[in-house]
């Protein structure tokens, strides 16, 4: 990815006069910088295109290429789509919120946000909600073009397919974040970050099944967020809805989760390296 070269600014909103405090006023300034980091994401034509429309992308070519092929018993197609689902939370969300906040803290735009009016939690809330907006218009589209492009219909349970993105973009905002306080440098934050994340498309099963890796890469896989949670898309598109044992694979997204949080909480920082 080569979003650092074209990043803007989403600037807070400041106010020219007082202006009565409260939750109405709170949350109209939440509003509007959330409109503003909707303004900078579709102006910026990298970010869109790495975290928006390249999995849509890869979506079209793997329908397209491996159309008649069989995975498991099954059409392909039943097979990728749920895996370009996970791959769109996993780019919008930790890829895209990592080289942002990694990019916006080394030219010192975080820490000029600790000095305006606008709460630095409020400014921070407002980048994950609009990644999370970016996200749902991405869910619906992957879900169409499965539908009419692959015939892969919607599953009957769709409401967990919505909860598996939000549980997904929940654990994957968290450790984007993280991980932004090893990422000393803009320069270099999309190579680390792509570093990270796609060996683990890869090694989570979202272009083929995991059980065709060595056994010690399956072990691997298995410690992975991505793959529970893959499995468990998988089960309500191809079973019609979760079991136990994707139940108890989703403790390891929740687990990685939290610990993306306590990690973020503890360590995010707002200052760029050196100074």
């Amino acid at each position: 990815m080569s979003s650092e070269r074209s990043e803007r600014v989403a600037a807070p909103p400041v106010p020219t006069r007082a202006r009565p405090a409260g939750a109405g006023y709170g949350l109209r300034r939440y509003l509007r910088q959330v409109t503003a980091e909707q303004r900078v994401y579709w102006r910026n034509g990298a970010s869109a295109f790495f975290t928006f429309f390249l999995p849509i992308l890869f979506l079209v070519f793997l329908g397209l290429f491996g159309r008649d092929r069989i995975v498991d018993g099954r059409p392909y197609a039943d097979f990728f789509v749920p895996g370009m689902l996970g791959m769109a939370v996993v780019m919008t969300t930790f890829a895209g919120l990592a080289i942002t906040l990694v990019i916006r803290r080394e030219r010192g735009m975080l820490k000029r946000v600790r000095g305006t009016p606008l709460p630095p939690i409020v400014y921070l809330g407002a980048l994950v909600t609009s990644t999370m907006i970016v996200l749902a218009l991405e869910t619906i589209v992957v879900l169409f073009l499965g539908d009419l492009a692959f015939g892969v219909p919607l599953p009957s349970h769709w409401y967990e397919v919505i909860a598996l993105v939000a549980l997904g973009a929940a654990c994957f905002a968290g450790l984007g974040i993280a991980v932004t306080r090893f990422v000393p440098n803009a320069e270099g934050s999309s190579a680390v970050v792509n570093a990270i994340y796609l060996p683990v498309l890869f090694l989570s099963g979202a272009f083929f099944p995991v059980h065709g890796l060595p056994e010690f890469l399956q072990w691997f896989a298995d410690a992975l967020p991505l793959t529970h949670l893959l499995d468990a898309m998988r089960a309500v598109f191809i079973h019609g809805g979760i079991g136990r044992d994707e139940l108890q694979g989703l403790l390891v997204v929740v687990l990685w989760g939290v610990g993306g949080a306590v990690v973020a909480l503890r360590t995010f920082r707002w200052e760029p390296f050196g100074g």
